[in-house]
């Protein structure tokens, strides 16, 4: 059975909402409030766009599965679309980064991707993708053996 923080000999009824400790009483919070320390809660992880598009730390093998090597964008590339500004634009919608989410957590890639696509907000999105990635295919000549 918890007593109060601040008297020490009431049942708590009331919780501070600043640093969680229990109260019993009106007077008991005036006395605690003059010194009341509020808990810092860790900011919420929320991703943006800038994240969502940091390459930096990423290599190609985390990106694809063994099984698809021959669809592997080289990381030169892919860092391009980390630079877009475009694409970062388009990711600071909601709605875009919670249908990536979903594809990412579907157990069939293949059904999500295909209902993802009945979105024009995504296909928007993955247009944007590969005219990034084919504009830099088509200006470098030693690419050019890469079908899209």
């Amino acid at each position: 059975m918890q007593i109060c923080s601040v008297c020490s000999e009431q049942t708590p009824k009331y919780r501070c909402p600043a640093c969680k400790i229990r109260y019993c009483s009106l007077g008991c919070y005036k006395r605690h409030k003059d010194t009341c320390l509020p808990v810092e809660l860790p900011a919420p992880v929320v991703p943006e766009a800038t994240t969502l598009l940091s390459f930096e730390s990423w290599t190609v093998d985390d990106l694809l599965h063994e099984d698809d090597i021959s669809d592997k964008v080289p990381l030169q590339r892919l860092q391009l679309l980390g630079q877009s500004k475009e694409l970062r634009d388009l990711l600071c919608n909601p709605h875009l980064r919670q249908l990536l989410c979903s594809i990412d957590n579907a157990d069939s890639k293949s059904d999500a991707m295909k209902a993802a696509m009945q979105e024009p907000l995504f296909v928007e999105f993955s247009d944007q993708c590969l005219k990034i990635v084919k504009n830099e295919v088509e200006s470098s000549p030693s690419n050019e053996a890469f079908d899209l």
